[in-house]
């Protein structure tokens, strides 16, 4: 059985997605639902909190809690890679995920660390390196204004990357075009990626990191990017506080067998 405040979260959540509540409008005051028998004080502020985390609603001082304008952000697929929003311009893929949702973004919403550290397995095997080997990890938090919205670590093999932008730590993007236009400059043209998706529930420190309310799941990503000739220049692992995205991919329908029938 939910425990009370999912109970309520669930109901009112319901409520604002059946337009009962529109955009804009206030939801009751704490002391209203209790009063009505909703439940403590605590469990109707958890059950607030709840809707908040899963971008329904915010809150703030004197203004209570308010419906949200706006819809989760937009995580693109193929197209937040498109050469030429980073080769020719500098729309890194966070941007062109702001940007294709109609949405505001500061550079400085990414900030980052940068460490030389031993390859954790999966990255080791992803790189094709061996156990103990090294590789710099640069880890993002990526932040809608004061809202954390997910995570991402890349991680890059020390001779193609040791003395550039990418290994700088400043806040924001490396630079202009990103990460990728620094590969590009280095002579690694990024030719083609693989991205593997899945959700779970959080650990701890995910749970704090993100601002995740209890029982909000995360969706994790795992981004193999390669050149032409197959050379792995990044393995990245992206997590997503699932309820602040919408994934969309819009691709063209391959047709294995008229391909097959044109090489012949």
């Amino acid at each position: 059985m939910a425990p009370k405040w999912r109970e309520l979260a669930d109901r009112l959540a319901e409520q604002i997605r059946a337009g009962e509540y529109a955009p804009g409008a206030q939801l009751p005051q704490i002391r209203d639902l209790v009063e009505a028998g909703e439940g403590s004080k605590s469990t109707v502020h958890a059950a607030y909190k709840a809707l908040e985390a899963e971008g329904l609603v915010t809150s703030s001082r004197g203004h209570g809690t308010v419906v949200r304008e706006r819809a989760p952000l937009k995580r693109l697929g193929i197209a937040r890679y498109d050469k030429a929003k980073w080769r020719d311009g500098d729309e890194v893929a966070f941007i062109a995920d702001r940007v294709a949702s109609g949405r505001t973004y500061k550079r400085n919403e990414q900030t980052q660390t940068v460490s030389r550290v031993t390859a954790p397995a999966v990255v080791a095997e992803a790189h094709g390196l061996p156990e103990g080997g090294e590789v710099f990890a640069r880890a993002r938090v990526v932040k809608e204004g004061s809202q954390p919205t997910h995570t991402l670590t890349s991680y890059y093999r020390p001779e193609h990357v040791e003395g550039t932008r990418i290994v700088d730590p400043t806040p924001g993007p490396a630079g202009r075009g990103g990460g990728f236009r620094v590969l590009y400059d280095a002579g690694y043209e990024i030719d083609h990626m693989q991205e593997t998706l899945f959700a779970r529930v959080p650990t701890a420190d995910e749970i704090q990191l993100l601002q995740l309310a209890p029982g909000e799941w995360v969706v994790e990503l795992h981004r193999t990017t390669r050149t032409a000739d197959g050379t792995v220049v990044e393995f990245a692992i992206g997590v997503h506080a699932a309820t602040r995205f919408a994934w969309t991919y819009d691709f063209m329908v391959p047709d294995s067998a008229k391909a097959e029938g044109e090489s012949k």
